[in-house]
């Protein structure tokens, strides 16, 4: 391996997101539909053969990585070593370079992105495996990583362990970007971190209720989609990552009045937020609007649908 081979790492986003009870075990049962940015909101991974195993990271949000002993990257590449029968580091060593672009513990799957991009690289471009192993490791990694493997719009249910694609219909036609589609959309974190664990430990003080499980409609059009999202769906752990985190809800205000704005709402656990439109041009003039209103902002315009 010469040249590194790259891959990145996008942003995943909860159009919705309910929860149920938590069973005996602590873990709560989720229904979501996920679907993926562009790669203005990605994060970057690069793998070589190199001397020995190991990680570096750069970019705007790795201050907080830097220190960290156990990396899912690395996680990725342990896990891999241990079930897939692959060389070790002392005969194969790797490394890899992360460029982390996406805002830490902000409802966007960051970490998960990036394992799975790890896992992706690595059984595809480095060690030449089936795709299936990856798919297989991902749920060990956790929750969300499976669903960043595929990187494709999906629903999203059991901890996370059970994905069913969209695979065919005029829904997942919104989401097509090799067809010019995905969603026209704008993802606002406001630079404060908003850690998953908290968020669930104060949702069960809600006492919530069994999970029902949604049933996708056949839509024919982005408005209708946009209105059932609206009427039928909501993400059940908004509220609590409002009383966490008051700025979500001046985020929400600000961006519930954009122009041309058709949804606005959290994504994951928070605290990043987004908007929905019908145009790509909205979400680019929103994009300056806001980043000049409140720079401290993370903003991205992207389309939502496939992963790149």
């Amino acid at each position: 391996m010469d040249a590194p081979f790259r891959a990145f790492a996008p942003a995943k986003v909860n159009l919705f997101l309910h929860v149920g009870a938590p069973r005996p075990d602590g873990r709560h049962p989720l229904d979501s539909l996920v679907v993926f940015a562009g790669r203005e909101a990605a994060d970057v991974l690069e793998v070589r053969r190199s001397a020995a195993d190991g990680l570096s990271i750069d970019g705007p949000y790795c201050d907080v990585l830097l220190d960290e002993q156990d990396n899912l990257v690395l996680q990725a590449l342990s896990r891999l070593r241990g079930q897939a029968r692959i060389p070790d580091e002392k005969d194969s060593p790797i490394h890899f370079s992360l460029t982390k672009r996406l805002p830490i513990a902000a409802g966007l799957g960051g970490g998960s992105a990036d394992a799975a991009a790890a896992l992706r690289l690595l059984t595809r471009e480095v060690f030449d495996l089936p795709a299936r192993v990856a798919s297989d490791l991902a749920p060990q990694l956790g929750g969300d990583v499976l669903a960043c493997v595929y990187n494709t719009p999906a629903s999203m249910r059991g901890d996370g362990d059970e994905l069913l694609p969209l695979l065919q219909g005029p829904l997942l036609d919104q989401f097509d970007r090799h067809r010019g589609g995905g969603l026209p959309a704008l993802l606002v974190n406001p630079g404060v971190p908003c850690p998953t664990g908290p968020v669930f430990k104060h949702y069960d003080l809600l006492d919530p209720a069994p999970l029902n499980e949604v049933v996708l409609p056949t839509l024919q059009s982005r408005h209708e989609f946009y209105d059932w999202l609206a009427s039928e769906t909501r993400n059940d752990l908004q509220a609590v990552a409002i009383n966490l985190v008051p700025d979500i809800s001046r985020l929400l205000e600000r961006l519930s009045v954009l122009k041309g704005v058709c949804l606005v709402r959290m994504s994951g656990s928070g605290a990043t937020c987004f908007a929905l439109f019908n145009h790509m041009e909205d979400a680019l003039l929103a994009q300056s609007e806001v980043s000049r209103e409140v720079p401290t902002w993370w903003v991205r315009a992207t389309r939502l649908g496939e992963g790149v």
